[in-house]
């Protein structure tokens, strides 16, 4: 049999799926996607002026120069079977109004918490449980510099639900962003999740 024929019978066998990628503004979304893409990431990013004063929020000075004002995106191939495509949000409370299409027709999401900056969190929290029915799970972004907290601890600062799952990762980390998609992965499929155009997903398993 023809080499590159068996593997295009393979790829017409994986299952393609849409991941959220969400959170406040600069807890590690454009990073995150970055670090795990197989393809070179695309990043609507704008520079961060003055002329933003008083409409976007503001982070410590020297933290960050640049802004996402439309989404970022990346693939990575989860497993032989299974490719995600990876959509981050904008974070600047003037972008929300595009969470709305991004999150159409995904499988689920990711949202990224700065225990640092935690109040940057509770917008996209309460998106994804009150205005979306996408299911999500919560990642903690712990890198050099940010304190360290017991996970019940922030669930409580969150006032997050006990049945979405509370994870910790390094948005920075390639293993550590695969780790936390895994997981969302097996979030979704435990709810048996039917979601995506024309993709059931219950059969992963």
């Amino acid at each position: 049999m023809d080499s590159s024929a068996s593997r295009s019978d393979a790829d017409l066998l994986a299952i393609s799926a849409k991941i959220v990628v969400a959170g406040g503004f600069g807890v590690g979304k454009t990073t995150f996607v970055g670090s795990v893409s197989e393809v070179p990431p695309l990043s609507n990013e704008a520079w961060m002026t003055e002329a933003g004063a008083g409409v976007d929020e503001l982070v410590p000075p020297g933290t960050k120069s640049t802004t996402t004002v439309a989404m970022d995106f990346g693939r990575i191939t989860l497993r032989e079977d299974l490719l995600l495509y990876l959509f981050g949000t904008p974070g600047q409370a003037r972008f929300w109004f595009l969470w709305d299409d991004l999150s159409r027709g995904a499988l689920g999401a990711v949202v990224l918490v700065d225990t640092s900056r935690i109040d940057q969190s509770f917008a996209a929290i309460n998106y994804f449980e009150n205005d979306s029915e996408l299911p999500f799970i919560v990642a903690v972004n712990q890198f050099e510099g940010t304190p360290v907290h017991d996970l019940e601890e922030v669930r409580d600062a969150l006032a997050l639900s006990p049945d979405i799952p509370l994870v910790t990762c390094d948005a920075r980390d390639p293993k550590s962003a695969v780790a936390t998609l895994q997981e969302l992965v097996s979030h979704t499929l435990s709810l048996a999740v039917v979601s995506g155009p024309g993709r059931e997903f219950a059969s992963l398993s």
